[in-house]
Order: C-alpha cells, then structure tokens, then sequence
C-alpha cells in the first residue's frame, strides 16, 4: 500500500495516466476489476475526504455556552478533564453566552430560557447516596445552603427562586440575546464529605452543572435545549488559592519534558457539555407527579436524621420490642419491601430499592450494602435486616403501686385456702440513653400515660424527701432495679408527677 502514501508526488510529476493504468492492470491481475484515478482519490484517507470533516463539525455546535471567571489548575494530566478550585463562600462568575449561529433555534428569538445551576457530586457512588448526603449536610448546618446566587453582582437574571427543599440548586430566566452573568456562591467544601475526618483528609470532587430550558406551548419550562458541567474542589476561604499556588510551584520544579504531559492552567473554565441532570425537582422544571413520594423535604427530616430517640435499628415508636413481624422476609413483595424500609427509616433508599424484593434484599451482603448506602446507614440496614437489636444499656423493673391494694387470689398449695397476699405485677423498662428524659418517654410509654402529662419524676428519698431524677441520677441506678411508683397532681393542677419508690 506504499502507492497510496506516494499520489501526491505520482500527481505532482505528471504521471497520472501512467499510475492510473498501472492501477488498472492491477485490479485486472486481482480480478476484482480495475480502479480508475477518480475512484481512488474518493477513498477517505486523502485531504480532500479529511478537509470536509470539520465543515461538518462546525454545523453540530451547542446553542450556549457557559464560562467560570476561575482558573483551572495546573496539575492537570493532558487529555484529563480539567479541575477548577474554589473559596467557599467566594463569588464567581458563569457568563451565559449565546453561542447560536444565525437560524439555530429560531423560536427561542425574542423569548427567555430557564437555567437550573446545580452542585452535585463528582463520584458516582456519592451520586447514588445523594439525598442522604445533602440532609447529613442540612442537619449539621442548619439554615444554611450548599449553593447560593450573588444577585446584587449577577447581571440579566431574572426571576430568580430557590427551593428549601432542594439546597444545592438555584434557577432563573435569561435573556440570550442580552449581556447575562450568574454569580454563584458554594457553601459546602469538599472534606464535609469525606469518611474520615482526623485532619489531612483529600477532598471530594464536586460538580457545577447548567442545565438550561425553553418554553413550551403550555407555559412550562421543560424542553430541554443544552447541558454544561466542570469539575471542581471546595476549600474554606483562601485554601483555594493555596491550592493554585502549590500546584503551580510543582509545575515549576518539574522538568520540560514532564511539564509536556500536563495541560496549562487557563485564567477561566470552559463547562463542557454533558447529558441533563437526571433528578430534576418537579418545582423546577417538570410540573409531572414524582414517582417516589417519598423524597419531600419533611420525611426526609422525618426518616434521614437520626435522633437520641431513635438510635437503635429496632426501636419502635410504640414501645414494644421488635417482634417476629418487624422482620423482613424473603416472601414479602416489592411494596412490602417499600413498606419495611420506611417504617425502619431507610427513605433515602426506597427509589434505589423500587424493584428489590424481599428476598431481592436480604441475598445483599454486609459489604454490598456498605457500598451502595455507605458504611453508616449501610451497617444499620444489615443489622435491621438480620434482626439484630441493641442491648440496653440498663433495665429496670417497674409497677404501677395502686390507690386501692389490688389483691389477686391465689389457691394455697398446702391447705387449699385463698391468700391475702398481693401480686405485683413489674414492666421491664430497657433504657437505650442514660437520661431522666428516657425514663419518663419509657414510663409513658409502658404505662399509656399521655407524655404531655408528665411534668416531674422523682424518686422517694430518706424520710419520705422527694428527690428530682436527673441525669447523674439514672446514671447511677443499678441494673435490674425495682421500683414501685404512684402520681400526684401537680400543684398547678395541670399534669401530674410521677414518684418513684
């Protein structure tokens, strides 16, 4: 085939009839027929073929384009996607450029589009345990927001809205046609999210993704016209450009020949395209139903964040022990399975579950399910799932002393005679926290005494002394204790105290 590498030099010399002959009395030897010069000069290896090609790219060009007035880092891998760090807190500009040629999208002339500017995670198993993730964040920080828009800074955006439910996203309407920059402000940094936290930990990588919209014939924003995202890594103020700076001092010590095999740092970071961010909230862009109902910002609070009250797998709101049906078994059906995962407080995972069964369940193994919920929730719905409960840290026995002595006749073993002697009968109360507060949720519980009721428990000292349970007194009490206990009402006759003897 060295023939085809020499035509030029076969055109340049004037021998193209010859070489076109010779061309033919080979095809005649191969008896494949013979190749005329026009049928090889329309093979695609040659400059002709390959001269078209980027007029054919020119064509398949995004509508917008979307550019972070920050510089990307140095220490970069050619070929690599390029990496962008930012000050939390810090302002930074995204220019929303229109990038249409003449005639592209024509029915947008005139109109404003919708842009949702998200942050979301760069690794893909943190993608899975998202909504987990985001309400750990919200609960360590209450009030705060993982993303936020400058809007006295940005220019030509209108309409602006957040939603409390959706932290790491904000949206607004542009005109393409106009001057139109976001400033956005990143609140979260990349360690928040690291398993480990004893110092010297690295980042996690996160992501800003624009995803823009059109108008519908009903009004809605929900045609998709583009996507752009960049990588990028979080650090408390100033720690960026520490950053910047020690990637760019190793840069410098690195020889010309090493230097070749990584990518210059550029003063601003070009988001390239990329697919739609699939979990669109409905307030957003899609006025559809959700199909999980589960993922409202209140059972979130309700199921995600874990409270003293809570802090066993088989704890039970109504006070009983886990018997044999809080057990998940192989037969239950996919909403069954649904069911179970909500009442032990696995919603973030009832969509990443829609299809398991509960025999689909209970084949996952401990190290599955560490990796698909992480190693917190992930350890919690293995135990939940073998049934493994939480030993109490103290049991005491406790009965209800009564106004009237309730005695329960006996038959004497000896004689036959009925005894006067009274029964007892004691409740296990099994205490998960050392605290007053415990004592008194549990007795309420036992007892069916309306919590609300309670005012004061006590406990009878010498000499008759009514002494405050606190604290430090739980703390001291014995395991396997006993006490009897009666309620007075309160001096402002509302509630009662309860006494233990």
């Amino acid at each position: 085939m060295a023939w085809v590498l020499k035509m030029d030099e076969v055109i340049e010399s004037g021998l193209v009839h010859e070489f076109d002959a010779s061309l033919s009395g080979i095809g005649q030897e191969l008896g494949a027929g013979a190749y005329s010069m026009s049928d090889v000069l329309a093979l695609p290896i040659f400059k002709q073929e390959d001269s078209s090609l980027p007029q054919e790219n020119e064509t398949k060009h995004p509508p917008f384009q979307y550019v972070m007035c920050a510089a990307t880092s140095p220490a970069v891998k050619l070929y690599d996607e390029t990496l962008t760090y930012l000050n939390q807190g810090q302002s930074y500009e995204i220019r929303m450029l229109d990038n249409r040629k003449a005639g592209d999208i024509p029915e947008i002339n005139g109109k404003l589009v919708k842009s949702i500017i998200r942050v979301v995670f760069h690794d893909r198993r943190l993608q899975y345990t998202e909504h987990q993730q985001l309400e750990g964040w919200k609960w360590n920080r209450p009030g705060d927001r993982l993303l936020d828009l400058d809007i006295p800074m940005s220019v030509g955006v209108i309409d602006i809205k957040t939603n409390p439910s959706q932290l790491n996203a904000v949206e607004f309407l542009w005109d393409p046609t106009k001057c139109t920059s976001a400033f956005i402000q990143v609140h979260c940094i990349s360690t928040e999210f690291t398993p480990r936290k004893h110092g010297g930990e690295k980042g996690v990588p996160f992501r800003i993704q624009v995803d823009t919209f059109k108008q519908t014939e009903n009004g809605e924003y929900t045609d998709h016209l583009h996507s752009a995202s960049c990588q990028i890594k979080v650090f408390k103020p100033k720690g960026a450009d520490r950053k910047q700076k020690t990637d760019r001092e190793k840069m410098e010590k690195r020889t010309a020949h090493e230097k070749e095999k990584y990518q210059p740092s550029y003063d601003t970071t070009v988001l390239t395209e990329c697919s739609p961010w699939p979990d669109t909230p409905t307030t957003f862009v899609n006025n559809s139903p959700t199909p999980a109902p589960t993922f409202t910002s209140a059972q979130h609070n309700t199921y995600s964040v874990p409270d003293s009250n809570s802090s066993s797998p088989n704890h039970q709101g109504d006070g009983t022990s886990q018997g044999s049906g809080e057990q998940l078994h192989p037969s239950a059906t996919i909403q069954e399975t649904q069911q179970w995962l909500l009442k032990h407080r696995f919603s973030t995972y009832t969509r990443l579950f829609s299809n398991f069964s509960g025999a689909d369940l209970l084949k996952l193994t401990r190290e599955d399910l560490v990796q698909i919920c992480g190693p917190a929730d992930g350890i919690r719905l293995y135990n939940a799932l073998k049934s493994r409960s939480v030993r109490p840290r103290l049991t005491i026995y406790v009965c209800q002393e009564p106004l009237r002595s309730m005695q329960l006749e006996r038959q004497d073993a000896g004689n036959g005679e009925s005894s006067n002697g009274a029964i007892y009968v004691y409740h296990a109360i099994y205490l998960e926290e050392m605290a007053a507060s415990e004592v008194t949720r549990k007795l309420a519980l036992a007892f069916n005494i309306p919590l609300h009721q309670i005012n004061q428990v006590y406990r009878q000292g010498p000499t008759g002394i009514h002494i405050l349970v606190s604290d430090q007194m739980v703390q001291n009490f014995q395991d396997e204790s006993c006490f009897l206990f009666t309620t007075i009402k309160a001096e402002n006759g509302e509630g009662f105290h309860i006494i233990l003897k």
